[in-house]
């Protein structure tokens, strides 16, 4: 009677066993040393629509694009992009990050980059768009409001209908008008925008009459109109689109993040901060 109770007993610690042995192992097994699972809150595959400061123009020497030391796509490891951040965490990222942006794009152009995100079936878009839509030749020039949100709502809605599932982050437009601020007393930069460095802004630097502070305001209001329609329209878009909350113009920047060549584009330090600035409101 005993002998049997002791082999029942065993049995019975040998079935808890096996069973403990099987659950712990189809529950959550131990990744392999050295490696870091996925977020699953993080995309596989990004990219960029813009202009010049999204394409890393000026930060290779000279005045062209560099992407990768695009503050959202860039793989340099001197600007610690968005792409940087993700692939620390999702491997799944290496070498699937696009950036369509083009020098010189305003609003209008920016459809057409939109197609192509939605060719490369991304999950997830960065936008930062509008500083040329101010830097005109004059503030006449400069495109109103209205149509700058017809742009960007047309461009929302290829990236809403081609990719559904697509996380979308809008950048707020920098404070153009602080590069006066900072800028405007260096003879370097005075020296640089001579060449026509966003005149609308720009032209006549060291001056303070009444008509060159009236034109400066009137830029930057504009700015502030396209910043409030960048926020507008990707609440319109839903809940798949995150607006950077101003965190980008509210940015204090300084000349020692502005490349030496126009004092108007980001260096790398410029591209960094302007990654470290905008990451947290994508992925909290």
């Amino acid at each position: 009677m005993h002998r049997r109770w002791t082999t029942a007993l065993l049995a019975v610690a040998a079935l808890v066993a096996l069973a403990c042995k099987e659950g712990g192992a189809s529950a959550d097994p131990d990744p392999p040393s050295g490696s870091t699972p996925p977020r699953g809150d993080l995309p596989s595959s990004m990219a960029a629509l813009g202009d010049s400061v999204t394409s890393g123009f000026g930060t290779c020497l000279t005045l062209v694009k560099c992407h990768r030391n695009s503050w959202s796509t860039g793989d340099s490891a001197r600007v610690d992009s968005h792409y940087r951040r993700i692939k620390r965490d999702n491997e799944a990222i290496d070498d699937r990050a696009f950036n369509y942006s083009v020098p010189g794009a305003r609003a209008s152009g920016l459809t057409a980059q939109a197609r192509q995100a939605v060719q490369s079936k991304v999950e997830y878009v960065t936008v930062l768009i509008g500083a040329n839509d101010a830097c005109r030749a004059t503030v006449a020039d400069m495109t109103p409001v209205a149509s700058f949100r017809s742009s960007v709502d047309e461009a929302l809605a290829v990236l809403k209908k081609g990719l559904p599932k697509a996380r979308v982050l809008v950048v707020s437009i920098p404070d153009l008008n602080r590069l006066w601020q900072i800028g405007h007393q260096d003879e370097g930069a005075v020296k640089a925008w001579r060449k026509g460095v966003c005149p609308a802004l720009l032209a006549n630097a060291t001056s303070t009459a009444k008509a060159d502070a009236d034109r400066r305001a009137a830029v930057g209001k504009r700015v502030d109109g396209y910043n409030s329609q960048l926020a507008a329209a990707c609440k319109a878009y839903g809940k798949r689109c995150v607006y950077d909350g101003g965190a980008v113009h509210k940015f204090r920047f300084t000349l020692d993040m502005l490349n030496r060549l126009d004092y108007f584009h980001p260096d790398t330090e410029g591209q960094h901060k302007l990654a470290e600035v905008t990451f947290g409101r994508a992925f909290r």
